[in-house]
């Protein structure tokens, strides 16, 4: 055990974190030239493509130092806010954690958060300056600010770059030297963390863990704690580029699972493993459901589509155990899912994927989040409202809490101002605000939710020349007084257009979805009256103009009655019309709402 090095690297989105992983696989040739490639542990193209790391992934690489065989085990973590429930686990399974500060961009809101989940699991800090090749580098001033933050000597700090391969042996030293071996009783029963869960179309779940006591052998009798169930480990072997059997795997050491499982839904991150037979007494620490934040409905663009879009909705979630969804049904869009999702980074991932490996053109609704409502004659018992059109009629109701965050946002000095009115204007109070170098604030907030799922990150980076970074983490309920707002088109209620609002925001946003919709709804031979209503009452319209045949153009001449007669003729056409016209929706319009402030 004692030459074994768990550690992870943490740090904000687009900090060097990949690059630097493909570059200590580089120098510890783990991969020969033939495998070689950018990105190499993001193996999804959309990871590739935007640049983010979307799932955990792990490797082991062999370094030799002073005439020793070490085993490093590195676990490569999402860095987006909407994952950090998946980091905090694989930071519970390492001793050690390679904080990586940009030199040119300094601290960001997500470092830190990571960092603090990091300290918290007394985890060894070896904080690398990356980029330093950068002409827009600034290596003296960010090492000052990560001095300050972490409270190390300004010689711990690693200069490095890891698209030029600079400083990657001082780092690969410095994990040997810094970095504490494993702790554990490799006597005791077996006590293993599941930190990744990977799913396979011909074997199953391959379950991704961390040895604490105890070993798993090939073949034995294993138990998952959260899930009570008991299975028998088929497979058991170590992560390299490609997966090593082994017999046994040790206290200390990572690894992989196979036991045949099917479903996703039983092996869940941050589970306990542990012999089934002589069970461990104390399971790991820390173990949660992970909760869905944002719900959105999902319709297959045909209606005869649905089956197809269940079966790949079904193949994505194997994949992605943290997706949620169940059936429901909407008068304007017929057959569909309501899908919960961990923010909206997780939503718009979800929807590309959906289009990209399953050919599958979708419509999402307007995302909202979880409220619990309260009603007269239960005033105890929540009812949970995903869905705006579960909200209980406006007479029967007592009260509505909604979930709220403590968002944390780092910025440029100039920008304090434009920031705090964007997240006033977002029903958020100021809590905190501290200088962390002279020119860059931290600023802590109380806010809803619901305020930030839309488009507060879009308008945060617009507000702030792209100088914010922002990370949150919830609070729990309030109490909040909310309404309904539906949109009626000619009278008949689109419940996919339904949204709940603060009472402060209802009447802007209701005469601002049908302003927008006015513009996007094509003209029918009819009128059709747009309206936004709250309950039975009416706070905003506007109408769509008929498009008019001239039918006067034929009667020149003689008395008016003559043309007032055919005007009216028109008239009881166009009534008729709309009592039985139906009103086609555009795709955009559901997405429109999203962007009213565009």
């Amino acid at each position: 055990m004692k030459n074994i090095r768990n550690f992870c690297i943490i740090a904000h989105i687009d900090h060097g974190k990949s690059t630097l992983a493909d570059r200590l696989l580089d120098f510890t040739k783990s991969v020969t030239e033939r495998e070689r490639k950018e990105q190499l542990l993001d193996n999804m193209d959309l990871e590739r493509e935007r640049g983010i790391t979307i799932k955990s992934h792990a490797i082991q690489m062999v370094y030799p130092y002073q005439g020793e065989d070490y085993v490093f085990n590195l676990i490569d973590t999402p860095g987006h806010v909407d994952f950090s429930y998946e980091v905090s686990r694989s930071i519970a399974a390492c001793e050690g954690a390679l904080l990586i500060v940009d030199a040119a961009q300094s601290i960001q809101a997500q470092t830190i958060s990571n960092l603090y989940l990091a300290l918290e699991n007394d985890l060894e800090i070896i904080p690398v300056l990356n980029k330093v090749d950068l002409p827009s580098a600034n290596p003296d001033e960010v090492t000052d600010d990560i001095v300050d933050l972490i409270g190390c000597k300004r010689e711990d700090v690693i200069r490095a770059s890891a698209k030029e391969g600079i400083g990657i042996e001082e780092i690969l030293n410095a994990i040997v030297e810094r970095v504490p071996a494993p702790q554990g009783d490799p006597e005791a029963p077996l006590r293993a963390l599941v930190f990744d869960s990977v799913y396979n179309p011909f074997r199953g779940i391959e379950t991704y863990f961390r040895v604490f006591d105890g070993s798993i052998k090939k073949g034995q009798n294993i138990k998952f704690v959260a899930t009570d169930k008991n299975y028998s480990a088929d497979e058991v072997g170590t992560l390299k580029l490609v997966q090593f059997p082994k017999k046994e795997i040790k206290a200390g050491d990572v690894g992989y699972l196979i036991t045949g499982i099917k479903i996703a839904k039983e092996v869940k991150v941050g589970d306990t493993i542990t012999d089934a037979e002589n069970p461990t007494k104390k399971a790991v620490a820390g173990f949660e459901d992970v909760k869905p934040m944002v719900f959105a409905g999902i319709y297959p663009v045909e209606t005869d589509e649905y089956e197809d879009l269940r079966a790949a909705m079904e193949k994505l979630q194997l994949n992605d155990a943290s997706l949620v969804f169940v059936p429901e049904s909407s008068a304007a869009l017929g057959f569909g899912f309501r899908c919960g999702f961990l923010g909206m980074l997780h939503l718009e991932i979800v929807q590309e994927r959906l289009e990209r490996e399953f050919d599958m053109t979708v419509i999402t609704t307007v995302p909202n989040v979880s409220y619990n409502a309260y009603t007269l004659k239960d005033k105890d018992k929540p009812i949970i409202v995903s869905n705006p059109t579960d909200l209980p009629e406006p007479t029967y109701l007592d009260r509505v809490e909604e979930p709220f965050i403590k968002a944390s946002i780092i910025t440029k000095s100039d920008f304090v101002g434009s920031v705090m009115s964007l997240c006033i204007e977002k029903r958020g109070q100021i809590t905190n605000q501290t200088y962390l170098t002279q020119d860059r604030v931290e600023l802590s907030f109380d806010m809803p939710l619901a305020e930030i799922v839309f488009d507060f990150y879009d308008r945060l980076k617009t507000v702030s020349k792209g100088y914010a970074s922002f990370d949150y983490s919830p609070i729990g309920m309030r109490r909040s007084k909310l309404v309904k707002v539906d949109v009626l088109l000619n009278g008949n209620t689109v419940d996919a257009l339904s949204a709940l609002l603060h009472v402060d925001n209802a009447y802007d946003i209701g005469k601002r979805i049908c302003e927008k919709l006015k513009e996007l709804i094509p003209r029918q031979q009819f009128d059709i009256p747009i309206q936004a209503a709250i309950g039975a009452k009416i706070i905003a319209r506007e109408t769509v103009k008929a498009l008019r045949k001239d039918v006067t153009a034929k009667c020149y001449g003689g008395d008016i009655s003559r043309k007032r007669k055919l005007l009216e003729k028109q008239k009881k056409g166009k009534k008729r019309m709309r009592q039985v016209g139906n009103v086609e929706i555009p795709q955009e319009a559901f997405m429109a709402v999203l962007k009213l402030n565009d």
